[in-house]
């Protein structure tokens, strides 16, 4: 199918930023303290090595980080924007939002600031809120970031969740396209399946269980996770999602220049590519180094590929994820 049939939403990432930590926790440090292995980690996930912030750190301040290398390469100042959203399955509080926290940190007041949260599917889910806000006129430049230190609610004796976490940060800025560009975001599609709620989830620390001697004596404040059924259903949605935005942008995979999936787990991945018949060229892979970074994943991802020359202009881009809730999203961009 031509490229150009697609009536995009009149709204362009203008620039990308990611922020990382420095400490590394190679598979082989995670040997020392749990019963497992590096080539029993690589096999099952694609993971050699992640990034763990230091105790002080929170999710706003990768996101500040983040926020600010995409802001330079726009040559943007923070009070330019006019809308914050921030994805975060580890917010720095339940209130306020971690975007009112970043507002703060980059030093201006004023612009709409606010929380999505999707876990994984996170980021997905706040581009389609921000860029339907830039779309109607709400806003006109917006910053849309996935910030995560999942290192702080990992159960680090449970390997079953230990080696698959990472922390980090992505940003993107959103503005409009010019009157009748065909650049930027051409389709989105979201969803989520509540019934499944309770295979991805931090048990405590809400309303329905808030955080006591109890629940922390019963670990109710780590993220838990059935992973056999977790990975049946993304192995699933995965293709069905991206099938859905392609479908919606009146594209095909064959139109696809790279596919930026989440992060999750390289079989997952590679399956998914599989059945759209993406060669490997054309797949963004990065778990190997950061791990599972929920909601931040794709963000770093685009922003690494940029930096490596993957994305030019007028290229097809698939981004897709699938969280807990269960949630899953996908979006169609043409790059600009």
């Amino acid at each position: 199918m031509e490229q150009g049939k697609a009536k995009p939403w009149g709204v362009r990432i203008r620039a990308v930023g990611m922020a990382v930590p420095e400490k590394v926790v190679t598979n082989h440090d995670l040997e020392k303290i749990l019963d497992t292995s590096d080539e029993w980690i690589r096999t099952r996930t694609g993971i050699r090595e992640r990034r763990i912030v230091d105790r002080d750190v929170a999710s706003s301040d990768l996101a500040e980080r983040a926020a600010r290398e995409a802001l330079g390469k726009a040559g943007w100042e923070p009070q330019d924007l006019d809308l914050i959203v921030v994805a975060s399955a580890t917010p720095d509080h339940i209130f306020p939002s971690t975007a009112a926290v970043l507002q703060a940190k980059l030093g201006v007041a004023g612009s709409g600031a606010f929380d999505v949260s999707a876990a994984c599917s996170g980021f997905v889910y706040a581009l389609s809120t921000a860029a339907a806000q830039v779309k109607m006129g709400v806003a006109r430049r917006a910053l849309v970031v996935g910030a995560e230190t999942l290192s702080k609610i990992v159960d680090w004796t449970d390997r079953s969740t230990a080696v698959l976490m990472g922390d980090g940060a992505g940003a993107v800025l959103l503005e409009p396209t010019e009157e009748g560009s065909d650049e930027g975001i051409l389709s989105v599609y979201l969803g989520a399946d509540g019934r499944g709620g309770d295979l991805l989830i931090q048990p405590a620390g809400g309303s329905r269980y808030p955080a006591s001697e109890e629940t922390v004596r019963q670990g109710l404040h780590y993220l838990k996770m059935n992973g056999r059924e977790v990975f049946k259903f993304a192995v699933q949605i995965m293709g069905d999602a991206a099938e859905e935005a392609l479908k919606r942008a009146g594209l095909t995979s064959e139109d696809v220049d790279l596919y930026v999936p989440h992060q999750a787990n390289q079989r997952i991945i590679d399956a998914s590519a599989r059945r759209f018949g993406l060669p490997a060229e054309k797949v963004w892979l990065n778990i190997d180094r950061y791990g599972n970074t929920s909601a931040a994943s794709i963000p770093i991802a685009l922003a690494e590929a940029e930096a490596q020359g993957r994305l030019k202009k007028g290229d097809i881009v698939l981004l897709v994820a699938f969280g807990g809730g269960l949630t899953w999203g996908a979006a169609v961009v043409r790059w600009s």
